[in-house]
């Protein structure tokens, strides 16, 4: 029997002594909608840290860019098309020998997000002040607080992050 699964797809062991999902990392999509939100992921259980809130997002393959499977995760697991969100900033949390990249961007074309894999007990666009209200994936809810000024909302604070090098400007 073969085993199909891309090498990425496994946990790994970081220096912090974490168990991370990603033999190469893994990176998820904070996709921005003015008009209606974040688009959140609510993770089925049988997942790591099931039943909570998050941005689509996986494993990468091997060789395989961050922004690159940001934007394939979150079409294989809530259907945004590939030309429907244009990327700006990534935010990366290294953990030694495992990062995970957010990438934040913003949706120039509106789409409905579609369950297409068994990972998603659901898939909605959250207001940006409703976000705190959902119980959120731990490293998405530590990452919010930086994330959301991000967003478009705070020039100076992202002109700060990326003076401190916090965040990095992709287009």
């Amino acid at each position: 029997m073969s085993d199909l699964r891309n090498p990425g797809d496994a946990w790994v062991v970081a220096e912090d002594g974490g168990r991370y999902w990603g033999h190469f990392g893994a990176a998820g999509l904070l996709a921005h909608d003015p008009a209606r939100g974040i688009l959140l992921q609510h993770r089925v259980s049988w997942s790591d840290h099931g039943g909570t809130w998050g941005i689509p997002g996986g494993a990468r393959h091997e060789g395989e860019g961050a922004i690159d499977a940001a934007i394939r995760e979150s079409h294989e697991e809530a259907g945004v098309p590939f030309d429907a969100v244009l990327p700006h900033y990534a935010y990366v949390i290294d953990r030694g020998g495992w990062t995970y990249t957010t990438v934040v961007a913003t949706v120039t074309t509106p789409f409905e997000p579609e369950m297409n894999d068994p990972e998603s007990h659901a898939l909605e666009w959250i207001a940006l002040d409703d976000v705190e209200n959902f119980d959120l994936h731990p490293g998405f809810a530590a990452s919010w607080p930086l994330l959301r000024p991000v967003l478009g909302e705070d020039p100076q604070t992202v002109e700060r992050l990326l003076a401190e090098g916090l965040i990095t400007r992709i287009a």
